[in-house]
């Protein structure tokens, strides 16, 4: 081949050089203060990118005062402004401005009261990780098969309680090591398996958390964890009741509410403590207050106790069967004095205009009991044509004002319930969409944050239902699928579930459809519970060969 001539184009037979011009770095000749003032103006995807630029960056583009800020303008003020009152002209346009004075602060109040405790960077991101359903996985195994009765459940301040016949009581951490704190055996041969479980509400300290179990035989006994010692040590053993089994429970020291499987609901209450009993090793025998029987509350039902002003409120949310109609849920609250006396027991139910109610008259007889009046009201978007529609709901949660049903027909009802001194009342339901298949379980917390979990356990929704469906804004995001976030494992699916697929494949040949249904019915099946805090979504998952586990969805 031939080379091509050398071309001399210029006069000493080279091409001009371009000329370099030196870039001056004049951001990094600023003080902190003004890096500071400039950086507070600048998206979150910049702040994260300043802080790999060297280490100066590093330390003022993680300033916390600067993330405290952002947290604030993307967290705090947009529900600062649907608050009423909010949009009154006599009001200042500098009222919802980044402040720190707590009022500003609405329920992130405590990060606030903490000062240099807070990482307010690791607040954003967590906040950020579960509006986009970003999280991690993990299990934590807890039997090996099946109890009978059931595993029982409960979360609370990161430390998750489970309790069976098999293994007894136990408690794992939900942080990172999610390592078992505690343990102890329960006496199940003479006191019969335990059947409910309840976490006290009302915290005594970081490291010491009571809790009550319910058993079959009509008893129950306080413990109380103590992490530092990681034991458990059983405060109360109450005796055995005739009036049967232990359907649900619910604890706030001093005050403790329990359910039976013939329907009783009873309140207790525990002396007070001394001021100088620091450490209790025993607690004396609570008082019985009051006693109420019903006759039509089924379950699905949820107990609580909250505090309210100067008294005491204990609240049974159940479900209604209703003629034609399906089901319906209905609420009992018992007020009381903080000495324990009962002001008045009141009742409200939410059913459909169409129909009566079976339960229309008060689901507990007490002679004190003053019903109010129910508010019929029919569930929006309900559909009636459909079998699924009018089936049993399949688990129940209250956390006042927020009362959360999920249905075998993929979807969810949301109802408001209205507590004053003179009326209890239960809005429209409404009903919430996004699901693809059966809903087996829900859980929602007090600000309105939610998170429901079906069937087969793979699929789960993050909901903000703070306000309800009242504001257009809720129902225009309802529409647009904005309601609710599907959460999205950064991991993604297990090398287990991929392998057992591909022997479904192999096993049914062409029928790829019914291979994969079949298959996915068999590896796993949530068991209804679903509970979460600020860092976590945990869920009890049980396969096809009959062990459980405990999935921690990790939006650290």
């Amino acid at each position: 081949m031939v080379k091509r001539a050398y071309d001399e184009g210029g006069p000493s037979g080279r091409a001009p050089k371009v000329p370099r011009h030196e870039s001056v770095d004049r951001l990094s000749q600023l003080s902190d203060e003004l890096l500071l003032r400039i950086l507070s103006f600048v998206p979150t995807s910049t702040l994260g990118l300043c802080q790999r630029l060297s280490h100066k960056f590093r330390r003022i583009a993680g300033d916390s005062q600067l993330w405290k800020a952002v947290y604030y303008n993307r967290f705090v003020r947009p529900r600062a402004s649907r608050l009423p009152g909010i949009k009154d002209p006599s009001m200042s346009s500098n009222h919802l401005f980044y402040s720190s004075k707590l009022s500003k602060w609405l329920d992130d109040e405590h990060l606030v009261r903490r000062g240099q405790e807070t990482n307010w960077k690791r607040q954003y991101k967590l906040r950020h990780n579960w509006s986009q359903g970003k999280c991690a996985v993990r299990e934590i195994s807890v039997t090996e098969k099946p109890p009978v009765p059931p595993l029982i459940v409960s979360m609370h301040e990161g430390i998750v309680y489970t309790v069976d016949s098999i293994a007894g009581l136990r408690a794992w951490s939900s942080k990172k090591d999610r390592k078992l704190i505690a343990s102890v055996e329960l006496e199940t041969q003479t006191n019969g398996s335990p059947t409910s479980l309840a976490v006290d509400t009302q915290e005594l300290s970081m490291n010491r958390h009571r809790l009550v179990v319910g058993f079959e035989d009509g008893h129950f006994s306080v413990y109380e964890l103590q992490v530092h010692t990681g034991c458990f040590l059983e405060l109360y053993h109450h005796p055995q009741s005739s009036n049967g089994m232990l359907s649900a429970v619910a604890y706030a020291s001093p005050y403790l509410v329990t359910m039976t499987e013939g329907q009783l609901l009873s309140l207790y209450k525990f002396p007070e403590a001394k001021k100088d009993d620091l450490v209790q090793d025993l607690l004396d025998p609570p008082q019985l207050l009051h006693s109420l029987r019903s006759h039509t509350v089924s379950p699905p039902l949820s107990l609580t106790i909250r505090p309210a002003s100067g008294s005491i409120i204990a609240s049974i949310a159940y479900s209604v069967p209703t003629y034609l109609s399906g089901w319906s849920v209905g609420i009992q609250e018992m007020r009381l004095t903080s000495d324990g006396e009962l002001i008045e027991s009141r009742l409200a139910s939410a059913a459909n205009d169409d129909f009566h109610s079976l339960a229309r008259s008060g689901p507990f007889s007490s002679l004190s009991t003053r019903p109010s009046s129910p508010n019929l009201v029919p569930a929006q978007g309900s559909s009636f044509g459909s079998r699924d529609a009018h089936a049993k709901p399949t688990s129940l949660s209250y956390s006042h004002p927020y009362l959360l049903v999920s249905h075998p027909d993929n979807t969810l009802t949301l109802y408001l319930v209205t507590s004053t001194s003179s009326s209890l009342s239960i809005g429209p339901g409404s009903r919430l969409w996004g699901h693809t298949s059966s809903v087996s379980g829900a859980h929602v917390g007090g600000r309105g944050k939610a998170v429901s979990v079906s069937n087969h356990g793979d699929e789960l929704r993050v909901w903000e239902l703070e306000g309800g469906m009242a504001s257009s804004a809720t129902r225009r995001k309802l529409v647009t699928g904005e309601l609710s976030v599907r959460l999205r494992p950064e991991n993604g699916v297990s090398s287990q579930n991929l392998d057992a697929i591909s022997d479904a494949i192999l096993q049914r040949g062409f029928g790829l459809g019914l291979a994969l249904e079949h298959k996915m019915e068999s590896m796993s099946v949530t068991r209804g519970w679903v509970g979460f805090d600020d860092e976590n979504v945990i869920v009890l998952r049980e396969k096809s060969q009959g062990s459980q586990a405990l999935v921690v969805y990790d939006f650290t």
